[in-house]
């Protein structure tokens, strides 16, 4: 890895029963040590069995270490850069291990806050590293995701020089916007089980936001949302805790208990994967999971994918319709893989997981199909890659990009009037691959070629993405996609280094 490995703090989620935080604090890793095995078929159609080992071990095979020895977690002397710490902040509710009482989002944001320091002394001891370089990578699962939230926005918890150490945040799956059941969120009375920790109203009372203004899933100028990344969960049929309860109140646009619209931070960067909260096909323990954290922790490059739309098909009756006011929407899918991922997408948006990006007509065009100035175009993905685990020999960076664009079913007793219109139709649909060769002087410039793969792979001639700017100046590579339906628009790659 060529980004520098600070230490990672890992704070768990949520615990409902005494149960629930029984079993969590027996458990050294707190969770981050599950891992699964699945059934897949290889290329030769014999089934074969998938390991994803767990992010711990993932991490150890990276050259990072936990902080436990002879059974005793060391929490004074010298401990290395490339650290492992779990922030147990569930302990004090065991009686085993303290009061048995269940600590506030505040005390545990207090916790963290004394447990960055702590680590900061201890990898900074012996002069291995000076404290002015000493940084930290926070890793949240669900509502840990809120206890660092309430650490990094609250002034009044914990310290500033704490808050200063923190590099990076990836949160599983956190109800950045809190939690809905049956379309409510949770009341702010319920405090059974301290479910009111996600009623929007507690939220705001530990976020510090005050300004009503203000929404829920903002970090509210407290912390670079550019170095927040949220995972977003799509998959709420394998999410199976309280027998299925959980997943039949969030409803299927959700991970069995986050909704997706409410799993992510405002402006921050973020990836969808077909995962439930939890378990088996859980989020944390997933290699689409592993694969974003590390390439954002880790990698060096952030690619966003905007599509910007110039023309989308009408058929005629639905030319008809949009004349008389009738709404006409559209669907936009995609999936995002890097070269040689045979198991695993660092994105994935479709129809079939519930997380396809929808527009309608009128948020891109007005009454006479012209361009709105303020059209609401679909920003497709954000993503992170890492120039070394390119092959070897190779200077190119290669990753794919599947898009697919299809019209909304017509809803109405006249929806069978029109002939030309097949429901499930693409208006346009194709994999773009992308290779981006590095420069090789200071002076000289990448070079991003493209091919549509579906569209003919083997008698396309590479293509060079032109170099352009946006409204605002910001300079992006331009891929024109076109098709004999009317379909007209360019996908437009912005690429930043990241460190």
């Amino acid at each position: 890895m060529t980004t520098k490995q600070y230490p990672i703090i890992y704070v768990r989620g949520y615990a409902m029963t005494r149960a629930e935080i029984a079993e969590t604090t027996s458990t050294p890793y707190m969770g981050l040590e599950c891992g699964s095995t699945k059934s897949r078929q290889a290329w030769n159609g014999a089934v074969r069995k998938v390991f994803f080992e767990s992010p711990i071990v993932r991490l150890m095979k990276l050259g990072y270490k936990d902080i436990y020895r002879d059974g005793l977690q060391l929490e004074t002397g010298q401990i290395a850069p490339e650290s492992i710490i779990i922030h147990r902040y569930y302990d004090v509710a065991d009686p085993d291990f303290g009061s048995g009482v269940v600590p506030t989002v505040e005390q545990a944001a207090q916790g963290l806050s004394d447990l960055i320091l702590r680590v900061r002394d201890q990898v900074c001891s012996g002069g291995q590293m000076k404290p002015a370089d000493f940084k930290v990578y926070l890793v949240a699962h669900s509502m840990g995701g809120l206890v660092c939230r309430c650490f990094l926005q609250n002034d009044r918890i914990g310290s500033k020089e704490a808050r200063r150490l923190v590099d990076k945040v990836f949160t599983y799956a956190t109800p950045h916007n809190g939690i809905e059941m049956a379309g409510k969120n949770v009341p702010g009375f319920f405090d059974l089980w301290d479910m009111d920790n996600f009623n929007r109203d507690r939220m705001r009372e530990y976020l510090a936001i005050k300004d009503g203004k203000t929404a829920v899933n903002s970090l509210d100028n407290k912390f670079d949302p550019a170095r927040f990344f949220c995972l977003v969960g799509t998959n709420s049929k394998d999410y199976d805790v309280a027998r299925g309860v959980s997943r039949l109140l969030a409803g299927e646009l959700s991970d069995g208990l986050v909704r997706i619209s409410n799993a992510y931070v405002s402006e921050a960067p973020r990836a969808h994967v077909h995962r439930s909260h939890s378990g088996a096909y859980g989020i944390v323990n997933s290699e689409e999971g592993f694969q974003n954290l590390v390439r954002f922790l880790f990698g060096d490059m952030r690619v966003e994918g905007a599509l910007w739309v110039d023309a989308l098909p009408l058929p005629p009756i639905g030319l008809v319709r949009k004349l008389l006011g009738t709404r006409v929407g559209y669907y936009f899918e995609v999936t995002v893989a890097t070269r040689g991922a045979l198991d695993f997408d660092l994105t994935r948006r479709t129809i079939a997981n519930n997380s396809a990006i929808l527009r309608q007509r009128s948020d891109l065009f007005d009454e006479e199909g012209r361009l709105l100035k303020a059209a609401r175009q679909p920003t497709l993905f954000s993503v992170f890659l890492d120039m070394s685990k390119r092959p070897q020999r190779s200077k190119e960076m290669m990753f794919s990009v599947q898009l697919s664009v299809s019209m909304l079913t017509y809803l109405g007793e006249e929806s069978s009037v029109d002939q030309h219109y097949m429901p499930g139709e693409y208006l346009f649909r194709d994999t773009i691959v992308i290779s981006a060769i590095p420069p090789d002087t200071p002076d000289e410039s990448w070079r991003v070629g493209y091919v549509l793969a579906d569209s003919g792979w083997s008698s396309a001639e590479d293509r060079i993405a032109e170099g352009m700017k946006d409204e605002q100046g910001k300079p992006y590579v331009a891929i024109p996609l076109e098709n004999q339906k009317g379909f007209k628009a360019t996908l437009r790659l912005y690429g930043t280094p990241w460190q």
